[in-house]
């Protein structure tokens, strides 16, 4: 900022120049309007940026009559005048420039400070299990936001419903692993779906090297699909198609994962299910599971 004390030097100077030969003040005020002129458009400039629109709000006259008795026209000292005027307006607006990025620095460091406290109260409400891992603790708050999404929750079962299933005999044979299997078949048959679910996992779990692992997977995933639970039977039909296509109940679970994505809405993998039934297993589709897949395929638009 140009002190009092430069410009009164500076109107000296200027009232001097003037006062000696009138060729030599008309090559200073040349080179002192360019310089000044050149300043003002700076400023201007600047104004634009820090407060956009242009408008009489913002910006002053470039030049403006100073307070108090005028000064006296006359043709020595109106150079001087003119320079004096033209620097109280440019302190004027760069005062007026460097409020406004005072004020533009203080809001900023207000937000600042208030996105880190949120942040801080945010992981105060996140207390993480001193025996566990960050990354281990991270898995496991996913996985249970995600069970607490989709499993419902189960009501206990009725007395009555205690009896009927435990009517239903397991069969004992000399080989354990078909007797788990067959004791999900009799559950999921009588209509006991949670049950049965809980039993067939049990054997692929136990057994999935078993003969009847193939099987097993089918049948849970029906168990599922019984239940109304289209998402969980897709996964297991999936499983069972990939672990072996040549499996017995192979072809079984790609018709009914496109039953599942039927019962999902979902359109467009059903038909692609349905499309790699039909070419994978031409002769199944044909014969054993033709009345399903042909009813499959009236329920989609698979153009």
């Amino acid at each position: 900022m140009i002190s009092r004390a430069s410009r009164v030097f500076a109107a000296g100077l200027a009232f001097a120049a003037v006062a000696g030969a009138s060729a030599p003040v008309i090559a200073q005020d040349s080179g002192a309007e360019a310089r000044l002129r050149k300043v003002e458009a700076e400023v201007r400039a600047l104004q634009r940026q820090v407060f956009p629109g242009g408008d009489g709000r913002y910006f002053e006259p470039e030049i403006t009559a100073p307070a108090g008795t005028p000064r006296a026209a006359s043709s020595s000292t109106t150079a001087v005048t003119d320079i004096l005027i033209r620097l109280d307006a440019l302190e004027a607006q760069i005062a007026s420039l460097t409020a406004q990025t005072e004020e533009n620095t203080n809001a900023i460091s207000g937000l600042t400070a208030r996105l880190d406290a949120m942040g801080t109260a945010t992981s105060a409400a996140q207390p993480v299990s001193p025996s566990a891992s960050p990354a281990s603790s991270t898995n496991e708050a996913a996985v249970s936001a995600a069970a607490a999404q989709v499993t419902p929750e189960v009501a206990a079962p009725t007395p009555a419903r205690l009896a009927a299933v435990s009517a239903i005999a397991k069969p004992q044979t000399e080989d354990a692993g078909d007797d788990e299997y067959s004791y999900g078949f009799r559950l999921w048959d009588a209509g006991f779906y949670p049950e049965a679910q809980q039993q067939l996992t049990m054997f692929v779990e136990q057994y999935p090297d078993h003969s009847r692992a193939t099987y097993g997977r089918n049948l849970l995933g029906r168990a599922y699909l019984d239940d109304g639970k289209p998402n969980d039977a897709a996964t297991w039909f999936l499983k069972n198609y990939q672990a072996d296509k040549n499996a017995n109940r192979a072809p079984d679970s790609l018709l009914y994962l496109a039953e599942s994505m039927i019962a999902l809405k979902d359109e467009r993998r059903a038909c692609i299910a349905l499309a790699e039934f039909g070419e994978t297993y031409p002769a199944i589709a044909s014969g054993r599971l033709s009345d399903q897949f042909q009813a499959n395929l009236r329920k989609v638009d698979c153009d």
